[in-house]
């Protein structure tokens, strides 16, 4: 019976950049945004404008730099496939 997986899986799972740390980095930014919008809110007395338009503008930046990664790893993928096809003997 097999709990764990292997260092082979665990190593081809870093490499593929399905880790935690994009989410991580997701909350993380979001987490600083917010922040940053709480300070100026307190600075202007205009709580809570500022701190739920950084949260959405870091949120949207967020989304948009997913689906950039996305694409390129994608395309890399393509390629890497295309490549493969290309050099297999017929």
């Amino acid at each position: 019976m097999k709990l764990l997986p292997s260092q082979e899986e665990i190593a081809a799972a870093q490499r593929s950049d399905q880790t935690l740390g994009k989410g991580m980095d997701f909350a993380l930014v979001v987490l600083v945004f917010l922040g940053i919008g709480y300070v100026v809110d307190r600075l202007l007395d205009t709580r809570p404008w500022f701190m739920i338009g950084l949260v959405i503008f870091s949120v949207v930046g967020q989304f948009i730099k997913m689906y950039y990664d996305y694409t390129a790893t994608m395309e890399a993928h393509e390629a890497d496939r295309a490549a493969a096809r290309q050099a297999k003997p017929r």
